[in-house]
């Protein structure tokens, strides 16, 4: 019951963020006449040339994407990923008939700078709550998936990387011959990576300690008792006093540093490496 709920309540997540990202779509990137990454770049651009709805194209373009994601992906991703397109789709086709008062329209060049930042901080935001919660945003994303599945040794920084290259060269000449949407494209691309990146990251950093100590059992309670980490304990020997000494190792959440050095504080002659981890697997808790 209590998972039943707990589904649910992700699955209304997944609903709020694609129709917030549909309307920064319509806030910052339609009213500013820039494509923005990937699959949706395109069908911005032709959004611009043809005038066609752009949520009834998102629909139609994922569709036969999240069929295959269905037959080869895993249940969680193809169901996370296909609430969000559905509706990301839907809140764009609702929104193009409404006349939103709060659309920013950019007077100038810096604007438009600005709009691009805007919206690729808030679908930075939007797509890493997709990700954390096993989805994705569709498009280029379940492509992603699809060959991290088949060939998962297969770097595809360099294909995303080659999409976004063209969705900017193509704003080139779709909006007139102009430089500035393939910049603002662009600007959108590096900020949403950086965002969604440190998000994604943020949530599963932590970092290593090897502590050089001789109260090896005393840190150690310490440690484990007010941070919830547990330790490993190595025999050494420190070669400059000649002297039988012990490595502590701790992995812990990086919001716990501070408690940490409390900590140290209290155990003199006790020498600290400290090394940035960036993902941890097994049993590792994310205490706060």
């Amino acid at each position: 019951m209590i998972s039943d709920r707990n589904n649910g309540l992700k699955y209304l997540l997944i609903v709020l963020v694609g129709s917030l990202s549909a309307l920064i779509y319509e806030i910052f990137v339609f009213p500013n006449n820039f494509a923005p990454a990937g699959l949706n770049g395109f069908l911005t651009i032709i959004r611009y040339l043809t005038g066609i709805t752009f949520g009834y194209m998102s629909l139609l373009m994922n569709l036969p994407l999240l069929i295959i994601a269905f037959k080869v992906l895993n249940r969680r991703f193809s169901v996370i990923t296909f609430i969000y397109v559905m509706a990301f789709s839907v809140a764009s086709i609702i929104l193009k008939n409404l006349q939103l008062p709060f659309a920013f329209h950019a007077k100038d060049g810096g604007e438009r700078i600005m709009a691009a930042v805007a919206a690729g901080v808030f679908n930075g935001v939007f797509y890493s709550v997709s990700m954390r919660q096993g989805g994705s945003t569709g498009g280029m994303d379940i492509v992603a998936a699809f060959f991290n599945h088949r060939r998962p040794e297969f770097s595809l920084v360099w294909i995303i990387f080659a999409i976004n290259i063209m969705v900017a060269l193509m704003s080139f000449f779709a909006y007139g011959m102009d430089y500035v949407p393939s910049i603002l494209c662009i600007i959108y691309c590096f900020v949403t990576a950086r965002v969604s990146d440190s998000i994604i990251k943020g949530s599963k950093s932590a970092a290593k300690f090897e502590i050089i100590t001789s109260h090896p059992e005393e840190l150690c309670s310490e440690l484990m008792a007010k941070l919830h980490h547990s330790c490993t304990v190595v025999p050494a020997r420190g070669m400059y006093s000649h002297t039988d000494k012990s490595m502590v190792i701790c992995v812990i959440n990086n919001m716990q540093i501070a408690d940490f050095e409390r900590i140290i504080s209290k155990y003199s002659g006790t020498f600290v490496m400290v090394s940035p981890v960036t993902r941890t697997f097994g049993n590792f808790k994310h205490v706060k």
